[in-house]
């Protein structure tokens, strides 16, 4: 692995800060948008300036790709080294693959995929769940990216699970 880059100390308040604007990116995706529930957003080093946000498109382009290919479009490989990205749901191996190659390096995840899989079921044709943890994706690079998560602190999850199981209650199967 090559030398991590010294992220700056991510303080209680800074990700609950973080957490409550995801949440509520994810909310108005469902309420004004019609979008799935999954959102994420981009911190700078200073893990308070909102640099970028995103929402699922489709079931293919998610919320952390779209970000994490629009920050790369954007900064320097050097700069998101420092970045924080918020996730209101553990990026799939196609997400965690893209924001490592991002080089973004914190995420943080608000809810857990096996907790997703649990919401919507199995074998659901809108979101079927991969069984492969972001840890596991991150540490089989040579650059390392810092994960916390999931944020069951101050009932993130479940808060998280709370605002899309009203879009699968709708969508199921």
């Amino acid at each position: 692995m090559t030398a991590p880059v010294t992220l700056s100390p991510l303080t209680p308040a800074q990700l609950d800060e973080g957490a409550s604007r995801c949440l509520a990116l994810q909310q108005s995706g469902q309420d004004i948008h019609g979008k799935r529930p999954f959102a994420a957003i981009l911190l700078a080093p200073d893990n308070t300036t909102q640099l970028m946000s995103s929402l699922s498109l489709s079931h293919v382009r998610h919320a952390e790709c779209e970000l994490a290919r629009n920050a790369a479009d954007n900064y320097s490989w050097e700069y998101l080294a420092g970045c924080t990205m918020i996730s209101t749901w553990e990026p799939c191996a196609m997400c965690a693959g893209t924001v490592y190659w991002a080089h973004i390096g914190r995420l943080v995840y608000l809810a857990s995929e096996k907790t997703l899989q649990g919401l919507i079921g199995a074998g659901n044709p809108e979101n079927l769940t991969l069984d492969l943890p972001c840890r596991d994706v991150f540490v089989a690079g040579q650059t390392q990216v810092e994960v916390i998560g999931p944020l069951t602190s101050e009932g993130w999850e479940r808060r998280v699970v709370e605002d899309a199981g009203r879009y699968w209650s709708k969508h199921g199967q």
